[in-house]
């Protein structure tokens, strides 16, 4: 594991020099109060514009590589149409101050973000409009090398009332594309209501999450340093089994199969491998069960965004113990 710091101070004050001069601009006048005689208040339609223009000197590639890979902004609205919603849901008060992600979005690329990931949650029952999404998004110059993983800003959000605006640590790893989110306990996360001044929030938190990739790193690092004897990691997948299913009765499969390696790049008995196998496991699924009935089926893999998160959290949690300990 190496951190890498190439042009470390300057990257720091592009970034502040550029939060100081969006916090000038007419962005932050763009919190859109929802008038409680009309549901769904759309943002003022003048600062629409400035979402565009905000993004327009950015080179953006549907695919690139793993490190360098960032997202359209049709490919954004293809992926989360959430992002670009014109109003809130009717069942939010007139309290509520409605700003469309698209907008802290084009906030975010400003300081140096770019959009990675995006997706939405897909309810049968819930418009598609206002509906939970998550973008992950990385730094357009990353100065952390985390030696196969690259660190990253999540950033989940509704427009029903259901969810604050959330900021979180993320990490993912080029070799299963699979994405960790960091805990709470172990790194600071940031919720912004929707009230106030919340694009300045917003942008500022995720700045300060950024601030905390060198940390990140060397959790990392003293993770891979973390040998783990047979008999710990059975226990470790136990726990991280007991996550997705508390009551064990019901799992009916084996902890073990966590630990199987799904590719060469995977064998190893570190923690922080440890922790990435248990987590592809249980996220992505396809693991061997007996149904209650008595059949053979196979776990599913989690779509959910607020179990992801959950999941996520809790194993990071779990790993952060074992290294503890």
């Amino acid at each position: 594991m190496r951190l890498a710091y190439h042009a470390v101070l300057a990257v720091k004050d592009e970034g502040e020099d550029a939060l100081a001069a969006w916090r000038r601009s007419s962005i932050l006048d763009g919190c859109a109060r929802r008038d409680g005689s009309h549901a769904g208040n759309p943002a003022q339609d003048h600062l629409g514009d400035s979402v565009m223009n905000s993004s327009s000197d950015l080179s953006f590639a549907a695919r690139a590589n793993a490190f360098e890979r960032t997202l359209s902004l049709e490919a954004v609205r293809s992926l989360a149409p959430a992002v670009f919603a014109s109003g809130a849901h009717e069942r939010t008060s007139s309290k509520y101050t409605f700003i469309p992600t698209e907008r802290v979005l084009a906030g975010l690329m400003n300081v140096g973000f770019v959009p990675v990931e995006a997706r939405q949650t897909h309810a049968r029952r819930s418009s598609a409009l206002h509906a939970r999404h998550v973008l992950r998004l990385r730094r357009r110059f990353e100065t952390v090398d985390l030696n196969g993983s690259v660190p990253e800003v999540v950033f989940l959000n509704s427009h029903d009332g259901s969810s604050a605006y959330q900021l979180r640590m993320g990490l993912f790893r080029v070799v299963c594309t699979n994405g960790l989110i960091v805990s709470r306990a172990a790194f600071p996360a940031y919720c912004v209501s929707h009230r106030g001044n919340v694009m300045e929030e917003v942008v500022s938190g995720a700045l300060k999450i950024a601030e905390n990739f060198e940390g990140l790193a060397t959790q990392v690092e003293q993770m891979e340093r973390r040998q783990l004897l047979k008999d710990d990691q059975l226990r470790f997948a136990e726990r991280a089994l007991a996550l997705r299913c508390p009551d064990r009765t019901e799992a009916h499969m084996q902890a073990a199969q966590l630990l199987n390696c799904r590719r060469v790049e995977d064998t190893g008995n570190d923690l922080f491998t440890i922790l990435n196998r248990c987590q592809e496991a249980l996220m992505r699924g396809g693991l061997a069960r007996w149904s209650a009935s008595g059949r053979l089926s196979r776990t599913r893999r989690i779509i959910s965004i607020k179990e992801e998160v959950r999941l996520n959290s809790q194993l990071w949690d779990l790993a952060s113990e074992v290294l503890a300990a």
